[in-house]
């Protein structure tokens, strides 16, 4: 699984609307200690549920070996930890370090699939 999570290029974020319905878009991610680390441009719709809620849950899209993890999205605005920035710059050729994107920091609270369908 651990593997999957440093090659593959995409995965879907969940988070929840303000009326509690989801809200799920792929997303670009690097998988650093533990932690999932999701780049997006802003604004947009998961930084305004993000900040009414920040559950949320994050997947692969190979539904034969599903991993699937849930946690507590933090925003950063700026500030992004160096590792990161160069994770993002070696998977995708993307600097998210330019002051238009912003950062999410998902700790994995809880693994619900771990690359074995049940």
């Amino acid at each position: 699984m651990i593997d999957r999570l440093g090659t593959e290029r995409n995965a879907w974020m969940c988070t929840l609307r303000p009326d509690g319905s989801p809200h799920v878009t792929p997303v670009w991610f690097v998988y650093l200690n533990d932690t999932w680390w999701v780049a997006s441009e802003r604004p947009n719709a998961k930084l305004r549920n993000i900040h009414a809620d920040p559950r949320v849950a994050l997947h692969l899209s190979d539904g034969d070996a599903p991993v699937v993890a849930e946690g507590r999205a933090v925003v950063h605005r700026s500030g992004y930890p160096d590792a990161v920035v160069e994770a993002f710059h070696v998977k995708y050729g993307w600097n998210i370090d330019t002051g238009e994107s912003v950062l999410y920091e998902v700790p994995v609270s809880k693994w619900l699939l771990s690359g074995a369908a049940q």
